[in-house]
């Protein structure tokens, strides 16, 4: 593994895994470049020696009785024991590391040390094109002969997602390593069409361009330098920091089509901005990004989309806060049972309804009357309504007020992933009682509805935003075995 330097700041904890991170690029990048222009393979005693690997941190905690009863949600620190994570890109998540490093130094009797780990970086997570150009004409097989490559062996949720480990093991100091981690920040940039540089701590779910138009309508008249937001990013590399009168045309004329769930992020300093991802419709594409997205640790994500309303009193246009989810959706049964409870963060629930009233200006009965709280199902079947005997029964039984098929996924896999939710939906028809959405009812309801809902998203993140998310960081969401790390 090399040598291990010992060190008592967060902020020399990164600089080393900075400085051996950059070695191991270096090392990486300079070997792919002379096979590719004569053919020299890597030297395979340096390659044994560590020179492509990771770097890792090695926490050490042995107390001398047991650990103090500090009651946060994360930088914590259960039980003695040997804590180590591999890192990737630590220049890219420096202030989330110091966030997670500082209360461990300050709060526990911890050494901490930088070493290069024995896993190595795969080839296709460093290789810039402009710096090896030519390398895709060279057959994978003969790559994956020479250099490291993406294993579906090494990249796993094993630790999200509870497996035990024996109690003399080293422990997770994290729940994603640095192959993890790298795998799916090359999948976001894949789907999203944009920098991973550019995602946000708040994030906003969709499942309908409409809304897409209305946050870039909004997102515009906020740059200029009036407000905390700096630009804004869309797929295909376009980035605005000053509107001009064709700013609108040259977002639509942008290549978002060419991608899966396109992001737009109106950035903030510190990434305390709001994203906005397209993810389309269905429990597929929500489990896919936010199996992603929560490598990056996002504040919060919440699901803004269209649903289905269940109940006869409700109008089209009426808003459904879910507090509990009927999961149909299936994606994530055989790693978090249908039977685990899936609970309201309570601040995002207050957030969400102190928005609603702020951007619709109405309080009390009046906003009662739009705004429905209960239960939301998920389902995995868009023609549900051909199987309608069964569905309502079921629905009945569960007193479900809102059907959709993105919002129990995104709720699920936030408690999975420990990344804050909440859901707030838009009803868009009535199936159970003949108002079935027709392309001239949708239209009116577009028009009149996706604006003001967009804003009550917009609203909550800022209200969450407030306090850097300190609020946020339940510890309902923490297993009794949780890695320090957040």
């Amino acid at each position: 593994m090399g040598a291990m330097s010992k060190h008592t700041s967060p902020k020399a904890i990164v600089d080393a895994l900075e400085a051996l991170y950059a070695e191991a690029v270096s090392a990486l990048s300079e070997a792919l470049n002379r096979f590719l222009h004569d053919g020299t393979p890597p030297d395979g005693e340096a390659r044994a020696g560590g020179a492509f690997c990771y770097p890792q941190i090695r926490l050490v905690y042995d107390p001398d009785g047991p650990p103090p009863p500090i009651s946060r949600a994360f930088g914590k620190m259960s039980e003695a024991g040997v804590y180590v994570t591999t890192v990737t890109r630590p220049e890219f998540f420096r202030a989330y590391l110091i966030e997670q490093l500082t209360p461990l130094l300050r709060d526990y009797d911890v050494d901490v040390y930088v070493e290069r780990s024995k896993s190595e970086i795969p080839y296709a997570y460093v290789w810039d094109p402009s710096q090896a150009a030519g390398l895709e004409e060279i057959a994978p097989a003969e790559l994956v002969r020479w250099f490291p490559s993406p294993k579906l062996t090494q990249i796993g949720d094993e630790i999200a997602d509870g497996e035990l480990f024996e109690p003399f093991d080293e422990r997770p100091l994290a729940l994603f390593d640095a192959q993890r981690v790298d795998f799916s920040l090359k999948r976001l940039q894949h789907y999203t069409g944009t920098p991973v540089e550019h995602f946000q701590h708040y994030v906003l779910f969709t499942n309908y361009h409409r809304y897409v138009d209305a946050f870039c309508d909004w997102a515009l008249t906020q740059l200029g330098g009036h407000t905390r937001y700096e630009s804004l990013s869309v797929p295909g590399g376009l980035e605005i920091a000053k509107p001009e009168v064709d700013s609108r045309a040259a977002i639509e004329a942008s290549p978002w089509r060419r991608f899966q769930m396109p992001a737009y992020h109106l950035r903030a300093k510190d990434g305390a901005g709001i994203t906005l991802v397209n993810i389309g419709v269905g429990p597929s594409n929500a489990k896919t990004i936010t199996d992603h997205l929560a490598v990056l640790r996002p504040q919060v994500w919440l699901m803004v989309g269209h649903c289905g309303g269940l109940r006869h009193s409700q109008q089209i246009g009426d808003y459904v806060l879910a507090h509990a989810y009927l999961r149909e959706d299936h994606v994530l049964d055989s790693v978090l049972p249908p039977e685990i409870p899936v609970p309201p963060i309570a601040e995002v629930q207050v957030a969400l309804a102190a928005a609603a009233a702020a951007v619709t200006g109405e309080q009390g009965d009046a906003l009662k009357k739009r705004l429905r709280t209960g239960t939301v199902v998920t389902t995995d079947d868009r023609n549900w309504e051909l199987r309608f005997t069964a569905s309502a029964r079921r629905f009945n039984k569960s007193r479900a007020v809102a059907i959709d098929m993105e919002s129990a996924t995104i709720a699920a896999n936030g408690f999975r992933l420990r990344v804050p939710y909440g859901t707030l939906l838009c009803v868009s028809d009535k199936p159970l009682h003949g108002e079935i959405k027709l392309p001239g009812a949708a239209n009116r309801f577009y028009e009149r509805a996706i604006s003001e809902h967009i804003r009550i998203g917009i609203e909550t993140l800022e209200r969450l935003s407030v306090d850097g998310g300190a609020s946020l960081h339940s510890r309902k969401l923490r297993a009794f075995d949780e890695p320090p790390f957040r």
